[in-house]
């Protein structure tokens, strides 16, 4: 195979913080490599050196003179009015057909690919980009963390493509069920140096694993060594008749030295709230309806939760389940029906709108006082910080200085020190590194206490689900089955609509440009086009306003110092998030009567 890529003795460092150590690795033609490493360690950075964005102190990055380089972009590099199919053409260069082909792999089809890209929610903007990216035919596609915010089919669909690609990828993720899928070996950077394993994920953390116990083992029996040499030197230096022997120990003593334990870096421990178990219903939702004033998410809700369970909420983007957690936590009060907590509940929760709150004033130390139970020593409170990667002087670091990422860490550590025995996450892993979220799924597993969580890792939710409800369609029910049940679900919807996209492209023979989504107005009378454009006219006129209303309270949102202020902002941008998707897709319908 030849060597796309070629990092030789890369060093790169900010101030006395070593990211690239005499860094060396290979990338392949045709190989997906998973590239795993704590957060901080460098991954990122490394990527951008590779792009040309930023340049190494020392060594050097050789590409191959074939190399076409494939990457992800964060940015929206869309024009104003510009639709998705333009778009493609555009930036690529290739015929309408062969965009609509690619396009039609992540279901970008009729007017999400012939309408206006600007009125895409972020998701479908997503699916663009990635489309995008393929028709440059790159040879290494870079990945930064794909899968953030993507839900379960987005994710699923981008899965089903790579694993068919036959290029090579390199892909920054913490998520495991991700790497896993699709990639066959795992390149780690830990303590500035790259070490490629022949292997995927899961295999790799097992070797990892292995190897540090193996030393470990190894380093037990050079310590008792150490220990008995020195006796005898102590015990035999002084006689006459035995001080050669005690100058010969002398020097194995010298010879005896400790193997670097490879993994030798400060590893999460997280400590769940020490609770009393309790049996019974910890939450029942009778008759419930869900959403806001000008329009309802779900209805006829009737659910309940039983003590000790770790439910997961499940359902793609913009079907609810944040509006779910919101109301049983009463941020947002029921349209209709009751939410009814057990008694003796106590309910904490891990969510945006309460890292947005935190505390100015105090110190993360401070912080973690405050809010820990009653009777946790000082050792407890500094591990838990710890773990949550707070070490060293940062747990005296002010709040008021803490980067977004670092308050929800800061926020989910105080969370686990308080005594709560019902928890409610919404997105818990994110901010964390393969590590620290295996950590926290063993520390909710071994939790006495009952968990209502979200999470768009599949790994995690295999981890720690107990049972799955999932919201859609206007419904929010318990799913009769575990969450691999679930999934398999997923993957056979998913499987069934591309096998009968590639039979209708079979009996057609007409290389697919994708034909437009299900429409809800196909089976009602068509009306005139005067009268859908005057429609059109209104929805863009809506979403036009909602837009401008959630860029001014983003900008509010980052720049708010007061805590009340920068609730009170998150709980209205949060309002709009809903009426907005829908009047997305009220749009996308209306372009598809308009045929």
């Amino acid at each position: 195979m030849a060597a796309l890529l070629q990092i030789r003795d890369a060093c790169k460092s900010y101030g006395s913080q070593v990211l690239l150590d005499s860094a060396e690795a290979t990338l392949v033609e045709d190989v997906k490599v998973g590239f795993v490493g704590r957060n901080g360690a460098g991954k990122s950075t490394l990527l951008r050196c590779i792009l040309g964005e930023e340049q190494l102190d020392r060594g050097e990055i050789i590409p191959h003179p074939k190399l076409r380089l494939g990457y992800l972009r964060q940015h929206d590099p869309f024009l104003p009015g510009e639709t998705a199919l333009e778009f493609l053409q555009r930036d690529s260069g290739q015929p309408d057909w062969k965009c609509g082909e690619v396009a039609g792999q992540f279901e970008l089809k009729g007017a999400y690919l012939e309408g206006p890209i600007a009125k895409l929610s972020g998701g479908w903007q997503t699916r663009v980009k990635l489309a995008a990216l393929l028709l440059h035919e790159p040879n290494l596609l870079l990945l930064d963390e794909p899968t953030n915010f993507l839900d379960l089919r987005t994710q699923i669909l981008l899965e089903h493509f790579l694993r068919s690609y036959r290029q090579a990828c390199l892909i920054v993720s913490h998520d495991r069920a991700f790497l896993g899928a699709t990639c066959t070996h795992t390149l780690d950077l830990s303590r500035g140096r790259l070490t490629l394993f022949p292997g995927k994920i899961d295999a790799f953390l097992d070797n990892q694993r292995e190897r540090r116990e193996h030393e470990e083992r190894q380093n037990t029996a050079i310590l008792a060594k150490r220990r008995h040499l020195e006796e005898f030197i102590a015990k035999n230096k002084a006689r006459a008749s035995t001080a050669t022997r005690a100058k010969s120990k002398s020097k194995q003593l010298e010879k005896l030295e400790l193997v670097e334990v490879a993994t030798d870096e400060p590893t999460a421990r997280i400590r769940p709230p020490q609770i009393e178990p309790r049996r019974g219903p910890a939450l029942r939702c009778r008759d419930m309806a869900i959403g806001y004033a000008e329009r309802r998410v779900a209805e006829g809700i009737g659910l309940e939760i039983d003590h000790g369970s770790r439910a997961a909420i499940v359902g793609d983007n913009g079907q609810g389940k944040t509006t779910f957690l919101r109301t049983i936590v009463d941020s947002l009060s029921p349209l209709a029906g009751e939410v009814r907590w057990g008694h003796g509940c106590q309910v904490g929760t891990y969510a945006q709108h309460v890292y947005t709150s935190l505390p100015q004033s105090q110190t993360v130390m401070e912080y973690l006082e405050s809010v820990a139970a009653r009777g946790t020593k000082t050792q407890e409170i500094l591990d838990q910080a710890g773990a949550l990667l707070f070490r060293g002087d940062h747990i005296e670091k002010p709040i008021s200085v803490l980067s977004g990422g670092e308050r929800a860490r800061l926020c989910l550590a105080g969370l686990l020190l308080g005594n709560y025995n019902i928890l409610i996450l919404d997105e818990p892993g994110n901010h964390l590194d393969v590590d620290t979220v295996e950590a926290l799924a063993e520390a909710l597993v071994s939790y006495e206490g009952t968990i209502i969580f979200t999470s768009h890792d599949r790994h995690f939710m295999q981890r720690v689900a107990s049972c799955v409800i999932e919201v859609r369609d206007g419904r929010v029910v318990n799913y009769n089955g575990a969450y691999d049940s679930y999934l398999y679900a997923v993957n056979r919807e998913i499987d069934e609509g591309e096998r009968a996209a590639a039979a209708a492209r079979g009996k057609t023979g007409a290389r697919p440009s994708g034909g437009p989504p299900p429409s809800r107005t196909n089976s009602a009378p068509r009306r005139n086009e005067r009268e859908i454009r005057k429609e059109i006219s209104t929805v863009e006129k809506t979403i036009a306003r909602l837009d401008t209303q959630k860029k001014q309270l983003s900008e509010q949102l980052l720049t708010a110092s007061n805590p009340q202020e920068a609730l009170r902002l998150h709980n209205e941008l949060e309002s709009l998030q809903q009426p907005l998707a829908e009047a997305e897709e009220r749009w996308c319908q209306l372009q598809e009567e308009l045929g």
